[in-house]
């Protein structure tokens, strides 16, 4: 299972908790602000380094403290890894079987998703976050994509010094050769994550929606036109920004429901069940990529649906076979087809029930 034991000190308002976890249905309950988001937030960065809620490391250190440290015990392939986190106002320390790492060894050696009342602005937000999952997708389907990602990266990042620093035009073409070379790369490992993960996409989205919902990629510059040519005719443009504004870090992706624009027609609670859908097909495809079950975190599940959806959602979740944590107010939501192991966290503190 992907996480046996976990502990967390001075995360938040957790002093220290610790919990051994069930392979399949875990449920923490408590009153509002009694601490259960705060202990998804630090499973989730045992396995990402940074907070899923975008909180800066001082939000994140229990008042009066120093620093705070994470450690879990969790299934990796055939072994079992022991992962440790650090974070203080001296930076980001990462352990992984006794060896420093960064945070892509955590997402490799605990892989993660989650759902979270927020999770509608993956439909209604902005591209950034729809490019996070790509990349996350990527990461886990297809090899080698780090790498090609890092590097399209700092090529990125001298032409737009080069642009910002008024490099000379000969300079400025002599980067677009690499810039493009890697940005074909990123391009074609994203439209490749996603055409595995179409069949997922569409087969969920029928369960929770009861419609057709469908990808649209649209890759950060105009397709009828090579990418180098963009680049060199939109050079004075570029320049006027100080930055590069074509390319597969303007991409984004485009989610139809019921041959709708998904992000103005649907209703919040109908937004929510869509970046279910999104997250549920990147889960499957990437346990398929992986051959090992993912850990999914549920922050109340429950909010903004109703029965009948909350039960198409969790029959979903459910059937994916993954190691669930999950958020309620109280202990008896019927969320699983089988008995949870139950936690109640009030006022940081964690016990579990029964």
């Amino acid at each position: 299972m992907p996480v046996q034991r976990f502990t967390a000190a001075n995360f938040r308002c957790l002093e220290s908790i610790e919990f051994e976890a069930d392979p399949n249905y875990n449920l923490i309950y408590g009153a509002n602000a009694a601490g259960k988001t705060s202990i998804l937030e630090a499973l989730a960065y045992l396995g990402r380094g940074k907070s899923f809620r975008g909180a800066a490391t001082n939000d994140l250190i229990r008042h009066g403290e120093r620093e705070f440290v994470l450690f879990g015990e969790a299934t990796a392939g055939d072994r079992r890894a022991r992962i440790g986190v650090r974070n203080s106002h001296a930076g980001l320390e990462i352990r992984i079987d006794g060896e420093g790492g960064g945070a892509a060894d955590l997402a490799s050696t605990l892989p993660l998703q989650i759902i979270d009342p927020d999770i509608h602005n993956l439909v209604a937000g902005a591209p950034e976050q729809r490019r996070r999952y790509l990349d996350w997708l990527a990461f886990h389907v297809e090899h080698g994509y780090l790498d090609t990602w890092r590097r399209f990266r700092r090529a990125l990042k001298q032409r737009n010094a080069a642009l910002r620093n008024g490099a000379a035009s000969s300079t400025i073409h002599g980067w677009n050769a690499e810039f493009v070379e890697l940005a074909a790369r990123v391009d074609m490992a994203r439209r490749s994550a996603l055409e595995v993960t179409s069949a997922a996409l569409e087969e969920s989205g029928s369960e929770l929606l009861g419609s057709a919902v469908a990808f649209r990629y649209r890759a950060g510059w105009n397709e009828d036109n090579e990418l180098l040519a963009v680049l060199e005719g939109g050079l004075e443009r570029d320049r006027q920004h100080g930055s590069t504004q074509h390319g597969p870090h303007r991409a984004d992706l485009k989610l139809s429901y019921d041959e709708r624009q998904a992000r103005k027609l649907v209703s919040r609670g109908q937004q929510k069940l869509l970046a279910c859908t999104m997250i549920l097909a990147a889960t499957e495809t990437a346990q398929a990529a992986l051959e090992r079950p993912l850990l999914l975190l549920l922050d109340d599940p429950a909010a903004e649906l109703d029965s009948d959806a909350l039960q198409r959602l969790m029959d979903q979740v459910v059937g994916l076979g993954c190691q669930i944590v999950a958020t309620s107010l109280e202990p008896d939501v019927p969320l699983f087809p089988a008995p949870a192991t139950v936690f109640h966290v009030e006022h940081g503190r964690l016990e579990k029930q029964g």
